[in-house]
C-alpha cells in the first residue's frame, strides 16, 4: 500500500470500510487488514487513528449508536403525523435496513469488545437499547397525543418492537423482509394500544 497519501476523513472512510466488510463478510471477517485493504489504504492508518483494533470497533459501534440520535428526532417529530403504525414501521425498517443487525452480530461476537462497551452501555446491547429508547420516546410522545392509549406499558412495547423487527431482519443475507411484513408485527405489538 502506498504511504504518505493523504487520507480525507479517515475514520469516516475506515468506519464504512468496516461496515461493508461486516455487511458481505460477516463479524468473523471483521479484521484490521481487512478493514484497511477495504478502506484502500495502510494498516498503520488505522492505528494512527485507534489506539488498537478493538478501540476502533468500539468507536464504530459508538458512532452507529450516535446516528440514532438524529433516527430518534424524527421520529418524535412524526408523532400526531401519519399512522402510530407507519411511523414504527418506517423507523423500524431505517433502523435495521441499515448496518444495525451486523452491529448486533459483531457485539455478541467478541467478548473484548462488549467489555469496553459495557463503559458507556452499563445494560443490554449498545445499539439496541438506544433504539428502544428511541422507540419509547416516540410512544410516549404518541401517548401525550391520546394516540395510544394512558395504560399503554411502553417500558414493555418499545423493547418488544425492537426485538420482533431484529428477528424478522437477523439471518436475512442481503433479503430484508418485506415491508409488509414488518407491518404487520407492529400492527399486531401495539393492537391493544393503538387507537
Amino acid at each position: 500500500m502506498p504511504t504518505g497519501v493523504a487520507i480525507r476523513d479517515a475514520r469516516e472512510q475506515l468506519f464504512d470500510a468496516a461496515e461493508r466488510v461486516l455487511l458481505r463478510d460477516g463479524p468473523s471477517a471483521l479484521t484490521s487488514r481487512a478493514v484497511t485493504t477495504e478502506a484502500g489504504c495502510a494498516k498503520g492508518v488505522l492505528h494512527r487513528h485507534f489506539a488498537d483494533f478493538d478501540a476502533f470497533l468500539a468507536e464504530l459501534v459508538l458512532d452507529r449508536v450516535r446516528r440514532i440520535d438524529h433516527q430518534a428526532a424524527a421520529l418524535r417529530d412524526s408523532a400526531g403525523t401519519g399512522t402510530v403504525a407507519d411511523n414504527l414501521t418506517g423507523a423500524l425498517t431505517n433502523l435495521f435496513g441499515s448496518v444495525a443487525v451486523a452491529i448486533v452480530g459483531l457485539v455478541t461476537s467478541r467478548d473484548d469488545l462488549r467489555a469496553r462497551l459495557r463503559r458507556t452501555t452499563p445494560t443490554g446491547i449498545p445499539l439496541l437499547t438506544e433504539a428502544a429508547a428511541m422507540i419509547a420516546s416516540y410512544l410516549t410522545a404518541e401517548r401525550d397525543l391520546g394516540r395510544i392509549t394512558k395504560d399503554a406499558d411502553i417500558d414493555t412495547l418499545a423493547p418488544t418492537l425492537i426485538g420482533t423487527a431484529h428477528l424478522l431482519y437477523a439471518d436475512r443475507k442481503g433479503t430484508p423482509p418485506q415491508p409488509e411484513s414488518v407491518h404487520r408485527a407492529v400492527t399486531s405489538v401495539i393492537a391493544g394500544v393503538a387507537r
